[in-house]
């Protein structure tokens, strides 16, 4: 944990750690339940999909989208998290698993 002086709120988007901690409960919302997160030297990954990796440092979350990269501040976890869903979404994320698909019986 980061130090804090006497007086001074704790803000968890000032740790990465936490931040990603966050972020990882956002992106759970949204449908991503197999993440893996991995902390030291100051900064945290995320590893949502094969394909999606997330950094978090300095303040920042970033990852890559088509070689580019994405920045979102990590004060925002839940907007990253959407942001994150609207790109990555599959399908079979976005329908309920209760939902049936057979025909209904007459």
């Amino acid at each position: 944990m980061l130090p804090v002086r006497t007086g001074t709120p704790y803000l968890p988007w000032h740790d990465p750690r936490e931040a990603t901690r966050l972020l990882r409960y956002a992106l759970r919302r949204q449908g991503f339940t197999h993440t893996f997160q991995s902390n030291g030297n100051g900064m945290s990954v995320l590893s949502v999909l094969t394909e999606l990796t997330v950094w978090c440092k300095d303040g920042s979350f970033v990852w890559n989208e088509e070689g580019a990269p994405v920045m979102h501040p990590s004060d925002d976890p839940v907007g990253a998290a959407q942001r994150i869903a609207a790109r990555y979404r599959r399908p079979e994320l976005s329908r309920s698993p209760t939902v049936s698909v057979r025909e209904p019986t007459v």
